[in-house]
C-alpha cells in the first residue's frame, strides 16, 4: 500500500504484470489492509514507510503479529529505515523509483521461501514464551512441574542424549547429584514417562544406559522449525524463549545470534 494514489497505481499496475500472476489488493489505509489481513490468506504484503494514519514498520508488525506467514516487502524512497525494517524479519526493501524486474525478484524470493505447508503433527511444543506441550490440540497437563521442565529440557537438546548427572545439574542449577539426588529425579522421570503414556505419546522419549533424549521426528516445535530456518517460525519469534528456565538462555542467546546474523 501507499499514500500516494499515482504510486499505488503504478504499483498495483506493476504487480499484475508480474511472472507470479498475483492476485492483487490495493489499499491506501492501513487499517483497512491489516482487516483484509485477518479476512484472508495473504502472501505477500508491499508496505511503504509512511503513510497518513500508521507508520509502516507498526503496520508490518502488527502484520507480522497477526499472520506470520505474510511475507512483507517495503518501497520506500529513504534507505534510512531499512535497519528497522529487517528487525522485523521482513523479506525485502525495495527503494523507489520501483523497476518491474526488481519487484519481480523479490517477490519470487519471498515466495520461494515460503515451504509447502506441512501437515500438523499431532504433537506440538512451544518454547517461544512460556513451555507449552498439547497433544491433538489440547495442552497436556503436568502431575509435576519438573516432570515438565524436564521435558522441555530434552526437548532444548534437539534430540541429544543427556546423561541424569547433566539432567539434575541443569534443572536443580548444580547441586550435588548424590543418592538422594538419584532417586527424586527417578520420581520426576517417572512422573514424565506416566504423562507422557497417559497421553498416548510415550514413544517421544527415548531412555537407554541411564540417559535420556527426546526423538525430534515425533513431534512439531517451533524452536526447531526455526533452526531450519522457515521464515513463519523466524517471525514468530518476539524475543521470549522458555521463560521460565534459567538454562533457556543460553538457546536463547542462539536464537538472537542467529537473528542478527540474518538482519
Amino acid at each position: 500500500m501507499d499514500d500516494e494514489e499515482l504510486v499505488l497505481d503504478l504499483i498495483r499496475s506493476l504487480c499484475l504484470n508480474l511472472p507470479q500472476q498475483p492476485e492483487v489488493y490495493a489499499f491506501t489505509k492501513a487499517n483497512e489492509a491489516l482487516r483484509f489481513i485477518k479476512e484472508n490468506d495473504v502472501d505477500i504484503a508491499l508496505l511503504d514507510i509512511n503513510m497518513p494514519d500508521m507508520n509502516g514498520l507498526m503496520l508490518a508488525a502488527k502484520i507480522k503479529e497477526e499472520s506470520p506467514d505474510t511475507a512483507v516487502i517495503f518501497l520506500s524512497g529513504h534507505a534510512d529505515y531499512a535497519v528497522d525494517a529487517f528487525a522485523l524479519h521482513v523479506s525485502g526493501y525495495i527503494m523507489k523509483p520501483v523497476n518491474e524486474e526488481q519487484l519481480a525478484a523479490e517477490v519470487e524470493y519471498a515466495l520461494s521461501n515460503k515451504k509447502p505447508v506441512k501437515t500438523q503433527s499431532p504433537v506440538v511444543a512451544r518454547t517461544f514464551g512460556e513451555f507449552d506441550f498439547l497433544v491433538d490440540g489440547k495442552v497436556v497437563s503436568f502431575d509435576r512441574a519438573k516432570a515438565k521442565e524436564l521435558l522441555a529440557f530434552l526437548i532444548d537438546r534437539h534430540g541429544g542424549t543427556v546423561t541424569r548427572p547433566y539432567i539434575y545439574s541443569a534443572l536443580f542449577e548444580g547441586k550435588q547429584y548424590d543418592r538422594a539426588a538419584q532417586k527424586y529425579l527417578d520420581v520426576i522421570i517417572r512422573s514424565l514417562r506416566s504423562t507422557l503414556e497417559k497421553a498416548g505419546v510415550e514413544d517421544i522419549l527415548e531412555m537407554s544406559r541411564g540417559a535420556l533424549r527426546i526423538r525430534p521426528e515425533k513431534l512439531e516445535c517451533d524452536l526447531y522449525r526455526f533452526l531450519e530456518g522457515e521464515i513463519d517460525a523466524i517471525n514468530a519469534y518476539y524475543g521470549e524463549y522458555m521463560n521460565a528456565y534459567s538454562w533457556a538462555s543460553l538457546t536463547e542467546a542462539l536464537i538472537s545470534r542467529t537473528i542478527r546474523e540474518k538482519t
